[in-house]
């Protein structure tokens, strides 16, 4: 998949989801819809915390932590 960063703000939830799967509980305790939707290679973490009315900054600091980059 080449030079991948979580933090890239175009990063499809899809290929994040794909590269660090071990992110993915993290989406399922929410209860976000996000792992297998149809839509997840088109949305990205901006999308999905404008959806779910969430902090992205919150959120993508869980992410980081889940996918061992801090």
């Amino acid at each position: 998949m080449g030079h991948v960063r979580l933090d890239d703000p175009d990063l499809p939830l899809a290929d994040l989801m794909a590269e660090w799967p071990q992110t993915i509980p993290v989406f399922m305790q929410r209860k976000l819809l996000c792992v297998g939707c149809p839509v997840s290679p088109f949305h990205t973490i901006s999308d999905v915390c404008a959806a779910y009315c969430l902090d992205e900054e919150m959120f993508m600091t869980e992410l980081m932590q889940a996918a061992g980059l801090v």
